[in-house]
């Protein structure tokens, strides 16, 4: 586990509480969890946001978590390089940033019923420090013009949108595009019509497509009618935000990142410094993100405990929301820790 910066010695640990709960009720094998070094406390101690160690660490497992970072308050150089979730996910090349959006019963969302999953390209598109061999993607030729580059290929696109179909197939059989192709004509034009090709390989999969722009009025106004949604990495970096807050609040917003070989649980969410240490944070976001990765690994592994300990997290996450037991930004007054471990008591229950 990776604790990182903020809220994040906060909402880790509720999360790993509630892990072991749900593996020892599974019947699965426990974890032996090690902290490992990232965020501004390995600046105090490597020098480096993400030691070299923590990656070496890291490549020797199947799966991890991450906590937020604050990598805008970090001091120069490292606040300009990539920042550490970033630099981990180009590292391991995890190329899927899968993000649900689901409102809870007995809380308040702005579009009630809503469960939709934003399947996100991770690697291209706008953000392209990710698929730059150095550099951030950015550049100023002169002190008053700043350009950023934009960067979306074939096999990127090809292979997030098998990703997103095969999620499809798992779900209802909708499949939503979302790109920009009435403006960015050659780079989202390019990623919407390489998913259209990839939906000809799933014909019980039902497509549409909206460009970026209208798609934000949609989910507004009609969230509860998508199911999965494909797009390239900063559309999908800032719909997720918006269908988070639209289930109920971006601190129930879970997510993983991953390759074929290895995922990351971490929360869609940022790392709140305003409120970090004082043990007011929402760690269901987290905790979710947690659930998501064991089922990840149940799926890859085939181990069926491993599935069942994610639907045990999924089920007293829901039905302690549902109970009462609710953190401030869900207009409840349970503290980080205590509705962690009413969550595993529930899935002891």
């Amino acid at each position: 586990m990776l604790e990182g910066d903020g809220i994040g010695p906060e909402i880790v640990p509720a999360s790993v509480l509630v892990v072991d709960a749900a593996l020892a009720a599974a019947g699965a094998a426990p974890v032996e969890w090690v902290n490992l070094p990232l965020g501004a406390s390995a600046i105090d101690t490597h020098g480096v946001a993400v030691p070299e160690s923590t990656l070496t660490a890291l490549g020797e497992l199947d799966a991890w978590l991450l906590g937020p970072h604050d990598s805008a308050a970090y001091p120069e150089p490292h606040r300009s390089t990539l920042n550490p979730s970033g630099t981990i996910r180009k590292h391991f090349d995890l190329f899927a940033n899968i993000r649900p959006a689901k409102s809870f019963d007995g809380a308040d969302a702005v579009v009630p019923g809503t469960d939709l999953v934003i399947v996100r390209e991770n690697t291209q598109g706008f953000y392209a420090d990710r698929s730059t061999y150095k550099g951030t993607g950015e550049f100023m030729p002169t002190p008053d013009v700043a350009i950023a580059m934009g960067i979306i290929t074939r096999p990127a696109v090809e292979r997030i949108a098998v990703e997103a179909f095969e999620l499809a197939t798992r779900r209802r059989g909708k499949l939503t595009i979302v790109h920009k192709a009435n403006v960015l004509k050659l780079t989202t034009g390019l990623f919407r019509d390489v998913c259209r090709e990839v939906a000809a390989r799933y014909p019980d999969v039902a497509v549409d497509d909206f460009h970026i722009d209208a798609m934000t009025v949609h989910l507004v106004r009609r969230a509860n009618d998508f199911d999965v949604i494909v797009t390239e990495n900063m559309f999908g970096d800032i719909l997720s935000d918006l269908t988070g807050e639209l289930a109920g609040s971006l601190g129930i917003a879970p997510s993983i990142n991953a390759s074929h070989e290895r995922a990351m649980a971490q929360a869609a969410h940022g790392s709140a410094p305003d409120i970090a240490g004082r043990d007011l944070a929402n760690p269901i976001a987290m905790i979710l993100s947690s659930a998501m990765l064991l089922d990840w690994l149940g799926a890859r592994h085939q181990d069926p405990a491993l599935a069942r300990a994610a639907t045990l997290i999924e089920t007293a996450v829901a039905g302690t929301v549902r109970g009462g037991t609710r953190t401030r930004d869900m207009g409840g007054t349970a503290s980080t820790r205590a509705f962690a471990e009413a969550v595993a008591a529930a899935v002891k229950r």
